[in-house]
């Protein structure tokens, strides 16, 4: 099996959901002056590749009521390239792109593209999927992985009067009890089956956690 790491470093200053908290990852002691090394991390539970629970949003289960297995995905991909920022996915478009039906597998990620804009403001310009394409995910009990911030679009000075307010892919999805994986990154480089692996760290109450979110692949089936 190939593996490949689909997850951005924890990082100082590293892009976060507008007016989230920065992320901090400094030493905390030193070799050279305790004797030994420990690192501090300061970070919201949806820093950087993270996986959100329904508990997010709703009165859903958070994520350390899920089994571990639930965090294992058998992924299909649905290339929706090239979108235009802030571009809506709909329903059509999602069906269109996928090599499969979703009740085939566990987990759904989209490939944007928009990875490639990390650390630049553009990110939040990113493309969304409409509540319809989301439903129709959630009522084939599928979750879902996106290669942007958010499934649903970003507030940024740039927004359209016509987009969705709120979080209506988040709460139609969380509804079902279905998992989000955000800030994934070189889905491109993945054939359209593939197994996903994004463990969260296990806190009482997770809304949300930061992963190392892997995929594996046959040889071969990489692109």
């Amino acid at each position: 099996m190939t593996s490949f790491d689909l997850s951005r470093p924890l990082a100082t200053g590293m892009a976060v959901y507008p007016g989230t908290e920065p992320v901090s990852v400094e030493p905390d002691a030193t070799r050279a002056s305790d004797g030994y090394r420990t690192t501090r991390l300061d970070l919201d539970s949806h820093a950087g590749t993270h996986v959100d629970a329904p508990a997010h949003l709703t009165d859903g289960p958070s994520l350390d009521e899920f089994p571990a297995e639930r965090f294992r995905f058998a992924a299909v991909l649905a290339d929706l390239r090239p979108l235009d920022a802030r571009e809506p996915v709909s329903l059509d478009a999602l069906r269109d792109a996928l090599a499969v039906d979703p009740e085939e597998v566990d987990l759904v990620a989209v490939v944007t593209g928009w990875d490639r804009h990390w650390g630049d403001d553009r990110y939040f310009d990113h493309p969304y999927l409409t509540a319809e394409a989301a439903g129709w995910l959630a009522d084939r009990d599928c979750d879902l992985g996106v290669d942007t911030v958010n499934p649903d679009p970003t507030p940024t000075e740039r927004a359209d009067g016509d987009e969705p307010d709120g979080f209506p892919v988040h709460e139609r999805l969380f509804d079902a009890d279905r998992l989000i994986v955000e800030n994934l990154r070189g889905l491109d480089r993945l054939a359209e089956r593939f197994e996903l692996h994004a463990y969260p760290l296990r806190f009482e109450g997770a809304d949300a956690s930061p992963v190392r979110a892997v995929a594996y692949a046959g040889n071969g089936e990489s692109r």
